[in-house]
């Protein structure tokens, strides 16, 4: 779960949009160049995110505080942890 604010932090894609028209990462308009070297042209090394979720300590794939099992559990957002759903009404299990 995200809350609407740190939804535009997810639309970042590494791989280019099949529909040019509308697509934000295309080659078109300076963007992305074809066939050049990439160990030339390379501006920062790519680090993956080595982050953990608060609750239950496992390894996250996005920045983000907590898993998405935990923030649904909790009723809070994955990546900055607001309150955006009251959970108090279902019936979770615990395991």
């Amino acid at each position: 779960m995200v809350c609407q604010k740190c939804e535009n932090k997810l639309s970042k894609v590494i791989v280019p949009d099949k529909w040019k028209a509308g697509a934000r990462n295309t080659t078109e308009g300076g963007g992305r160049k074809l066939n050049q070297n990439k160990l030339l042209t390379k501006k920062k090394a790519w680090t993956p995110v080595n982050s953990k979720c608060k609750t239950c300590k496992a390894t996250l794939h996005q920045e983000a505080k907590y898993c998405q099992g935990c923030a649904y559990a909790k009723g809070i957002c994955a990546m900055c942890g607001k309150q955006i759903l009251d959970v108090t009404g279902y019936k979770q299990s615990t395991a």
